[in-house]
């Protein structure tokens, strides 16, 4: 097959005896995404006490959340319910570029909020000098920008590959399935890619590393209270960070070695653990942890639980 222009899903394939039943768990998941990170960004937005850095931050994690989903659970559930699995692979593409970018984008604005805690934790007497709205701003502009730039410099090799398979074998494309389908010597390409995830990633683990080696240096020597204090800021952030690295981990083993022998239901909690966890619980570990989100939160439930009719 020369230049074939319908990709097929495989696993999809295997969800055929419960078809309806996974329709309905990740219909219910996109509509949690939605509805979660919709609340954060509103909460955010709508209270100006919440117009800080941190705030602003987890307010943009929340729309990538809302981007990374949408790329994935409706074209999940479209191809879910086609009778023959297929996608386009100008439609593969796409989904690939915005798969791709959320991942690096997520991990940029993780590494942003290291910085921001760092500052917060060793330098809180000069936190609003230096972390002025002008430099927020360019720090939201990185987490956005070199994301979308620097991976689309390297995703122009894949385009320029001729596919001559037509068959992967998981529920959503990505960027080494789509090469694996080439019929064109893809060393090359590999070994740029390999490079290309260090470019792409290396900024963002000097900013994690710097901040939180600095962060730690710190809490040798402060005194019981802030240490606690510090732990108490960082937390949050610790478990965001925790809990995407366990969907990175999830989506490197499942691409780069065979896992056919883990049981179906396995293989696909762990190739769609950072797709759709990470949006899911980012909302539920800072609205419960940070106590100025929780808060407003709380509050626009209440107010609308009083808007409803009294039986």
């Amino acid at each position: 097959m020369k230049n074939s222009s319908i990709i097929i899903l495989e696993a999809f394939y295997g969800m055929e005896g419960l078809k309806y039943l996974y329709f309905m768990i990740f219909f219910m998941l996109y509509m949690f995404v939605l509805f979660a990170n919709t609340t954060v960004i509103f909460v955010v937005i709508s209270n100006k006490v919440l117009h800080k850095p941190m705030h602003i931050f987890l307010c943009h994690l929340a729309v990538n959340g809302i981007y990374g989903s949408t790329a994935l659970l409706p074209p999940l559930l479209g191809t879910l319910m086609s009778p023959s699995h297929e996608i386009s692979l100008a439609g593969c593409k796409a989904q690939t570029y915005f798969l791709h970018t959320y991942a690096i984008i997520e991990f940029t604005i993780l590494s942003v909020m290291c910085y921001d805690r760092y500052v917060a934790i060793c330098y809180p007497l000069q936190y609003h000098a230096i972390m002025t709205i002008t430099k927020v701003c360019k720090l939201i502009a990185f987490s956005w920008g070199y994301p979308l730039v620097a991976f689309a410099l390297f995703f122009i090799l894949t385009l320029r590959l001729a596919i001559c398979r037509n068959i992967i074998g998981r529920v959503y494309c990505s960027n080494y399935s789509l090469v694996k389908l080439s019929c064109d010597d893809t060393n090359v390409v590999s070994a740029i890619g390999l490079l290309s995830v260090v470019v792409y990633t290396f900024p963002q683990l000097a900013m994690t590393f710097y901040s939180y080696g600095h962060i730690l240096k710190i809490c040798f020597t402060a005194t019981k209270e802030s240490k606690i204090k510090a732990l108490k800021t960082c937390t949050p952030h610790l478990f965001a960070i925790l809990n995407y690295s366990v969907g990175c981990f999830f989506e490197i083993v499942q691409s780069r070695f065979d896992t056919s022998y883990l049981p179906f239901e396995t293989q696909i909690f762990m190739s769609l653990y950072f797709l759709i966890f990470p949006p899911i619980l980012n909302p539920a570990i800072y609205g419960l942890s940070v106590q100025a989100l929780r808060g407003n939160i709380f509050r626009l439930c209440g107010s609308r639980n009083k808007l409803l009719p009294l039986k």
